[in-house]
């Protein structure tokens, strides 16, 4: 079956959204030639159908392993997307897959975990899954050297690198101004706050009650949180899709906001300060030269016995302080307050950006990918 020329799909997360580096690739091509909008398509779950149809009324969607899909997919020219296709669907030859990714690893992926803790799959079959899927893919956008070279080896892939940084960082450069900001802050909050910090803890694959329950537990208390951050100060939790429904904060509506759904790269961009822990999104945040905070609080667990890590977690020189318990973590607040950051940890993070960022410059998007 030949292909239909010009035929695009784009996927986010297998279909549970519509953004990340698809999204922002989709953006650039119809800025350079609206024509092409008409034979662009997202594949979205069925059950995110109704609310991404109206949350972007001008993207076209098709429903995920409908009979509609089935046809679009079977004659797309390009395939663009940031995870896994299902093992199953078989590629057209003449199909051109553009695998985007979602994030810099510092976390163990693919084939180098050596224990897989999801539940339904064994550490076996979640490799030949891994390894399979990355030979499909023609062409893999790497955001830096290191992640090219972690990629080689977790995927084994030996096709064609992008070596452009990610479409969705773009934003980070380009929108980086008060104006810009005071919009995002206006639409999420109806006001503008201060100070907004985000907590954006890392998905732990062993953290469910049975499989497809997961659970969440807040490390910190929110009483003390606030007692000990300067007065107007906002909290952002960006949790893991699968746990934002089991996030306690009782009391503290008005300052807790939960925001699991919405742009990343706006979050970020409105953020003043980033708390994490093992998630990539050290690495896009780096982007912006603003100081983070490590809350590492199962550091043992995690780096030893569930992922492991691609460097020293602790040896890396991490662009911010590292706090391992509650005490910590409170002390480590109280001092970016007083300083108005965490001067101690400029140098860091200079050279962290130095790093991870050096192929990003606001124009990813922009770079032609295939000819």
């Amino acid at each position: 079956m030949r292909v239909k020329s010009r035929l695009i799909i784009f996927e986010s997360f297998n279909g549970r959204d519509i953004s990340d580096n698809p999204l922002a690739i989709y953006k650039q091509l119809i800025q350079v030639d609206p024509t092409i909008q008409g034979s662009c398509y997202f594949s979205v779950k069925p059950s995110e159908y109704s609310r991404l149809s109206q949350q972007f009324p001008n993207i076209q969607l098709i429903k995920r392993f409908t009979p509609g899909w089935v046809k679009y997919m079977a004659r797309a020219d390009f395939w663009i997307m940031n995870s896994r296709m299902p093992k199953w669907w078989q590629k057209n030859r003449q199909t051109t897959y553009i695998q985007t990714w979602h994030g810099t690893p510092l976390k163990k992926l693919g084939v180098d975990i050596q224990h897989v803790e999801i539940p339904g799959s064994t550490t076996a079959k979640y490799h030949e899954g891994f390894v399979a899927e990355a030979a499909r893919w023609d062409y893999l956008i790497a955001p830096n050297q290191y992640s090219e070279t972690i990629f080689k080896s977790a995927f084994k892939f030996n096709n064609h690198f992008l070596e452009i940084g990610y479409p969705r960082n773009d934003t980070l450069y380009n929108d980086n101004n008060h104006h810009y900001i005071a919009q995002v802050k206006q639409a999420l909050f109806g006001y503008q706050p201060k100070t907004v910090m985000m907590y954006a803890p890392t998905w732990r694959d062993d953290d469910f009650q049975q499989q497809g329950q997961y659970k969440f537990t807040l490390p910190f208390n929110l009483a003390e949180f606030f007692q000990t951050v300067s007065k107007g100060t906002v909290l952002i939790i960006r949790p893991h899709y699968l746990v934002k429904d089991k996030i306690d904060i009782t009391g503290f509506e008005d300052r807790v906001k939960i925001f699991a759904d919405e742009d990343i790269n706006e979050l970020y961009l409105i953020t003043d300060l980033l708390i994490t822990d093992y998630s990539s999104v050290m690495f896009d945040y780096a982007n912006l030269k603003r100081p983070m905070l490590f809350f590492p609080y199962d550091l043992a667990h995690y780096r030893d016995e569930l992922r492991g890590f691609y460097f020293d977690y602790r040896q890396e020189n991490l662009p911010g302080p590292v706090v391992t318990t509650s005490s910590e973590f409170m002390s480590a607040l109280k001092n970016y307050r007083q300083a108005n950051g965490f001067p101690d940890y400029q140098s860091n993070l200079h050279d962290f950006n130095q790093k991870f960022c050096a192929w990003e410059n606001g124009q990813a998007a922009q770079k032609k990918f295939v000819s």
